[in-house]
């Protein structure tokens, strides 16, 4: 990519997960002149992941695209509002709340996916995915034993984070895109395609598991590469 001013992407990772998910995204982005840096969420709160990823957004030179995967799609679709350095928003297999809704309602809207009766509380309230349904519902698409790392390295998301409501919808002014998973069995396509139609995202479909920037890094970098491109 050729351009005169700097551009960043920020990574923002979902539940069950954390920054290093996106090691084989962050070499493709680099490798077009992007600066890319990938946020560690607390996933303790929407307010506190959202503050996290405010304070990335302040440290990056440049306009920013910010790139979230599941969760992460709420806690961009807030942390970008309002912010003039936010020039992109691009959506993975992730969720992008209206303003007033919380996560758990989106989940709603649609047949449930197997995700629900995978998932269990530890003694804080924590959920976890069961170590062994881990792969069939998150990373069906992934080798056994890549899968099994990630199920061994999963982060624990607070319930409560599914019934916070986000406070704004940076998709409403701010360019959007979105990578739908045909087999995710984490969230319902259906839902991520009524998501992305209702922000008016530009859309590409691949027939992949939850785990897309994982399983076809290139093709997901390119979504994000030519979202950076377009902003100028």
């Amino acid at each position: 990519m050729k351009s005169g001013t700097k551009k960043s992407v920020i990574l923002v990772h979902g539940a069950f997960a954390d920054g290093t998910g996106w090691q084989k995204i962050i070499p493709l982005l680099e490798k077009e002149g992007l600066t890319v840096a990938a946020v560690q969420l607390p996933l303790k709160s929407l307010a506190d992941d959202v503050a996290t990823t405010k304070r990335l957004i302040d440290s990056q030179p440049g306009g920013v695209i910010l790139v979230g995967h599941s969760y992460g799609g709420a806690v961009i679709t807030e942390a970008g509002a309002a912010n003039p350095k936010v020039k992109g928003l691009v959506y993975v297999a992730a969720f992008a709340p209206d303003a007033g809704e919380a996560v758990g309602a989106l989940i709603e809207r649609f047949s449930p996916s197997p995700l629900g009766t995978s998932v269990a509380p530890d003694s804080a309230g924590f959920l976890f995915i069961d170590r062994a349904k881990f792969q069939s519902v998150f990373a069906s698409d992934l080798p056994e034993g890549e899968a099994s790392v990630l199920a061994a390295t999963q982060k624990p998301l607070a319930a409560s984070i599914f019934g916070e409501p986000i406070k704004a919808a940076a998709w409403k002014n701010i360019p959007s895109w979105y990578v739908v998973s045909t087999q995710d069995q984490a969230i319902n396509p259906d839902l991520e395609r009524f998501m992305a139609k209702r922000m008016g995202a530009k859309t590409t479909e691949i027939k992949a598991s939850h785990v897309s920037f994982i399983s076809s890094p290139s093709v997901v970098a390119k979504v994000i590469t030519l979202a950076a491109a377009s902003i100028g």
